[in-house]
């Protein structure tokens, strides 16, 4: 049996693989754990508990519920709220975990549990595989103590962490944004109501779509996987431009005025700019991954800002900001960091500090954002190959090298092993689409010859 724990929590089809009796199990684990490591220091817990909106939330979240409860713990049930906004809530109200109950941009099916320690901070690897072992210990027979009596966790509904959480967001901005017409796309998720709010009441005239779930139409044909529709808002309704979030909204893309989009790179640059401008943007520096488009390394590196790269995947990201102490990174796909303000990245939080800067430069979005060119980006997939291989092949290697020298600097070259399938990815990027075309595919050539 593989590990339960994914990059980002456990996920999987909800009653299927991700079954009440798995959530309800995972809870308790946590709980006893948690205790186990002095996480409660002797208190009673405490625990922040959101989900996005997906119809299998309800009897999930009842089960999460249960077992925290049953373990003594007491919980906060914040209701339908995106991701960071359960973040924020179990660090501010100083509470003892958090659990999100969410499978982001995956279709309705899915749901996933993630759970976050104190200060809201995603649980370290070792804490969850600790959970997950005693999950299934008990499992196989060994039974945890049960508080009785008063000792069993009390439940209540916290509505007010809706107001406190949209109150946060705008309180961060460092203007208002009276003037600006903005279309939100919602995914039909658990920014639905949380992102229209946090821009009206920072002055934004706000359009919505994908604004109304039914506990079924999440991220169908919808918010940033799916911007065809927002695109044609924005141009319709003559808008300053407009922001798209996935299901549980820890990222977000843009539109500009033109219905062009703006990908996660062009934001992380424009951001940038932004805190460098304010003396925020401490050394300097921006943390992004290897995945990042070569034209924004080379706009930031014309502006005087170092990008250190990590592997691909947001927890790299953060992992790295918190070492070296900075205060943005990000990934092409949207999500975006800002650690003085969140713990986790935070689509409504991106979208508003965009506005922010088109509200004070008066400046149109497309214009900000084309700081950075965004050189053409070639990905193939070669399958059916020894993948282990990658690094140790001398013709591989070799081909390689002369693709790299015949790019030049505005060109590179990444491969990238699958992490579950026998398939390498062969990136390759360069100033002229014909010559990253061409080179993408000699380079996918070789490497089925010489690893297949």
């Amino acid at each position: 049996m593989g590990r339960l724990f994914g990059t980002d929590g456990v996920r999987g089809v909800a009653n299927e693989g991700l079954t009440a009796e798995l959530a309800l199990g995972l809870s308790v684990s946590a709980a006893h754990v948690l205790a186990e490591v002095g996480s409660f220091e002797g208190h009673r817990p405490v625990a922040v508990v959101g989900r996005d909106p997906r119809a299998s939330g309800e009897f999930l979240e009842a089960a999460v519920v249960a077992g925290l409860a049953s373990a003594g713990v007491d919980v906060l049930r914040v209701g339908v709220l995106p991701t960071p906004a359960v973040a924020y809530l179990t660090g501010s109200l100083g509470a003892d975990l958090g659990v999100m109950l969410s499978a982001s941009h995956n279709p309705m099916p899915d749901n996933g549990i993630k759970f976050f320690a104190q200060g809201g901070h995603k649980l370290a690897d070792e804490l969850e595989d600790r959970i997950e072992s005693l999950y299934r210990e008990h499992g196989a027979g060994q039974s945890w103590a049960r508080p009785t009596g008063s000792g069993v966790g009390r439940v209540r509904d916290y509505d007010e962490g809706f107001d406190n959480y949209v109150a946060h967001l705008v309180g961060v901005l460092p203007n208002r944004l009276d003037g600006l017409k903005v279309v939100i796309d919602g995914a039909h998720g658990a920014a639905s109501r949380v992102s229209p709010e946090a821009f009206a009441r920072a002055g934004a005239e706000v359009i919505t779509l994908g604004t109304d779930p039914d506990g079924l139409n999440i991220n169908d044909g919808c918010g940033s996987t799916h911007m065809q529709g927002l695109r044609a808002a924005v141009v319709e309704h003559e808008a300053d431009f407009g922001v798209a979030h996935d299901g549980d909204a820890d990222r977000c893309l843009a539109v500009d005025g033109q219905g062009e989009e703006i990908d996660g790179d062009q934001i992380l640059a424009v951001l940038a700019l932004a805190m460098k401008d304010a003396g925020r943007l401490r050394k300097d520096t921006v943390v992004a991954t290897v995945m990042s488009n070569l034209g924004f390394k080379l706009a930031m590196a014309r502006e005087g800002i170092e990008v250190l790269q990590t592997a691909v995947g947001d927890r790299y990201v953060l992992e790295e900001m918190k070492r070296g102490g900075y205060a943005l990174g990000g990934e092409q796909s949207g999500h975006v960091i800002a650690l003085d303000h969140a713990t986790t990245g935070d689509g409504t939080l991106t979208g508003l500090m965009l506005a922010a800067r088109v509200a004070d430069t008066g400046k149109p979005l497309a214009e900000l954002a084309d700081v950075m060119e965004r050189l053409p980006q070639v990905l193939i997939n070669v399958r059916d190959v020894d993948k282990s291989r990658v690094d140790t092949s001398a013709e591989l290697a070799a081909a390689v090298s002369d693709a790299e020298r015949e790019l030049g600097r505005t060109g590179r070259v990444l491969l990238r092993s699958s992490g579950t399938e026998p398939l390498v990815r062969v990136m390759v990027e360069a100033a002229d689409k014909e010559q990253a075309d061409s080179v993408a595919g000699r380079l996918a050539d070789v490497v089925k010859s010489s690893l297949g």
